[in-house]
């Protein structure tokens, strides 16, 4: 939907560009000079014969500008309309590959398949623009990618299973413990109310916030900072993820999680097995936790 709008921007520009340089009139005739100039082509250059622009007075300069942004305009139309159908065939075999991982893990996280709502916001967000653009080709691949200063983007999958856990609704508030490029937090958006992201590396920072206005993903708040401590302004949560391995849970996070509220969490260190951990805080505050499966992220770093 939103390479469509922009398919549809880019050419709105250009004919909009167009009006100014000629006139209503003069777009209308360069439109027939185009279509008769193709069509006399076999014909002799006799002045009688000659496209209507040409006995218009429109000189040769204008013409020429003309049928270039007529060019420039529908070629990168064009480039943009392939674009977007190959990365959407990109994103297809993306969801096939979560449905098989799904069924290989069942015997993990008791599910045997996701949530259709997770899958079809997975669809809708475009990950290719959240690599680096030498990765952009295989940012469907369904494998973690590196997005600089020793940070990744998730394995698909891993987005999946952490989304679809956390089982958010609509009108939800979440907090998100590790913006890095941004995609984790793009998902949520196409599902729940209010996101809040918090990144320690401020460039990766500002870079997602960037990423994330541009996009129009108006319900994220991004800030650079340690989230170990959470975000306590806008305390309590529905839910909180967190993409970076601690060796424990946070306390801050439990205090910030609303009752009924669930977290999921990698825990564990860098060379050790980290497991996903589900934690859930009841209506009365009491908090029990949960082994899923074994994973492996970057290690959650800070003061703390």
């Amino acid at each position: 939907m939103r390479l469509r709008r922009s398919c549809q921007v880019i050419v709105t520009l250009g004919f909009a560009y167009w009006r100014y340089l000629s006139s209503k009139r003069h777009c209308f005739l360069a439109l027939r000079y185009l279509r008769d100039a193709a069509a006399t082509r076999h014909q002799s250059d006799d002045a009688t014969k000659m496209p209507p622009l040409i006995r218009t007075g429109l000189h040769d300069g204008r013409r020429r500008r003309i049928r270039w942004i007529c060019l420039v305009t529908l070629t990168a139309a064009f480039s943009t309309s392939a674009d977007a159908d190959r990365y959407q065939r990109l994103r297809l075999g993306m969801l096939d590959a979560i449905r098989a991982d799904y069924q290989e893990t069942a015997v993990y996280i008791d599910k045997n398949q996701a949530d259709p709502r997770v899958l079809a916001a997975m669809g809708r967000v475009p990950r290719h623009q959240f690599v680096p653009d030498k990765l952009q080709d295989v940012a469907y691949e369904n494998r973690p990618l590196p997005i600089g200063h020793g940070q990744t983007i998730s394995q698909p999958y891993i987005v999946a299973v952490m989304t679809d856990l956390l089982g958010v609704q609509s009108d939800d508030r979440v907090l998100e413990v590790g913006t890095g490029s941004g995609y984790q937090a793009a998902v949520l958006a196409e599902l729940v109310a209010h996101m809040y992201s918090i990144e320690i590396v401020e460039p990766l920072a500002i870079q997602a916030n960037k990423r994330l206005q541009r996009l129009g993903y108006a319900n994220v708040a991004i800030r650079h900072g340690d989230g170990y401590y959470g975000w306590e302004q806008h305390a309590p949560f529905d839910a909180i993820i967190v993409t970076a391995a601690a060796s424990h849970i946070p306390p801050p996070l439990i205090a910030q999680l609303k009752p009924g509220g669930r977290m999921v969490i990698p825990v564990g260190t860098r060379f050790l097995v980290q497991e996903l951990l589900m934690v859930v805080k009841d209506s009365d505050g009491a908090v029990t936790t949960r082994q899923l499966l074994p994973v492996r992220f970057v290690p959650l770093t800070g003061g703390h």
